[in-house]
């Protein structure tokens, strides 16, 4: 649909966004050691993916794969992919969106926000399909509650992206981000591809949507609100001239003259 590739929207609160770097590092260092050797990437997906009938007690992984309890899976399928362009897009949407997002909330309680935000991913795609023997990797359902917060947070800003995949744009995030979700509920609700859980996504996108209120600094304001404090006071206009005290004259005892 579009992929993005940068906004002009300066951090406010933090020096650098080091949970989101760290959390781009560990995904890519992870499908580096689940990929490369060739032979791993499927067993980590049956051991550290998200199973709906293995978490529900429907079903058991075969013997040898049973590395970690279930309820785990809930957490770390979120940093597995099934191959580099799964792990590029989610990438890009984490580092255009995410540095925003963990300067709104603080290094913290974004990775909190991150988590949550995954396992709120999982639980839908399991009340969806909970009898699905299907392992659900990847870091979708994070995202989605990132690019969701973005849009509660910063729908003003505007953003570069790439429609259909060439045509460079630079628009304003609520037009973007608010197609993209709406894609998201379109898709689920009309049976999309069913490589891709839609589920997930909306599932991320509601605990975004929610979190984003409760996790956010007290000093941080919803919709591009703006708190700003005036440089200067601003003199009445409508005071006589007489009240107005004459200090141009005055430099100081510091003043060189």
């Amino acid at each position: 649909m579009f992929i993005p590739l940068h906004d002009a929207n300066r951090l406010q609160h933090i020096k650098l966004q080091y949970m989101t770097l760290a959390l781009m590092g560990i995904n890519i260092a992870i499908y580096l050691l689940t990929t490369v050797p060739g032979s791993y990437e499927m067993a980590a997906a049956i051991s550290f993916g998200f199973i709906p009938a293995v978490v529900n007690d429907i079903a058991d992984l075969p013997p040898g794969f049973d590395l970690i309890p279930h309820q785990l899976s809930y957490v770390t399928y979120a940093f597995l992919h099934g191959n580099l362009m799964h792990l590029a897009g989610n990438m890009l949407f984490l580092w255009v969106f995410g540095d925003n997002v963990e300067d709104a909330m603080g290094h913290v309680r974004y990775l909190v926000f991150y988590i949550l935000c995954a396992v709120g991913g999982a639980i839908l795609h399991g009340l969806v399909i909970p009898e699905s023997q299907m392992p659900l990797i990847g870091a979708s359902g994070a995202i989605a509650g990132i690019v969701t917060a973005y849009l509660v947070l910063h729908p003003r800003v505007k953003i570069w992206v790439l429609a259909f995949g060439r045509i460079p744009l630079r628009i304003p995030a609520w037009f973007v981000l608010a197609g993209w979700i709406a894609w998201q509920f379109g898709m689920f609700f009309i049976g999309g591809d069913d490589e891709i859980s839609w589920a997930a996504h909306i599932g991320g996108i509601v605990t975004g949507g929610i979190l984003v209120w409760l996790l956010r600094r007290r000093d941080v304001p919803l919709l591009d609100r703006r708190i700003e404090t005036p440089r200067s006071v601003a003199i009445d206009a409508s005071l006589p001239a007489a009240a107005i005290e004459d200090t141009s004259a005055w430099r100081g005892p510091w003043s060189k003259g």
